[in-house]
């Protein structure tokens, strides 16, 4: 499934959509969505572990049809 088709499925039943894919803001048209959208900037697992203070402070602040890019730090 492509991003495009992915997201239109996620929006359909999700609230949020979390991804690690840096490119998907400037593949994808996301203004007009519905859905919330959080970009983390690794997909490795002991780093977002490390930065779950950060990640759980934009979920309680990211609101639907925002997209928010969260910076995790590489120790």
């Amino acid at each position: 499934m492509k991003n495009g088709d992915l997201l239109r499925k996620a929006e359909g039943e999700f609230d949020l959509f979390i991804t690690s894919d840096q490119n998907l803001s400037y593949q994808q048209n996301l203004a007009n969505r519905k859905i919330a959208i959080i970009e983390l900037s690794t997909n490795n697992i002991r780093h977002i572990e490390q930065a779950i203070e950060e990640i759980r402070a934009a979920l309680v602040a990211v609101q639907s049809g925002d997209y928010r890019h969260v910076e995790i730090p590489i120790s």
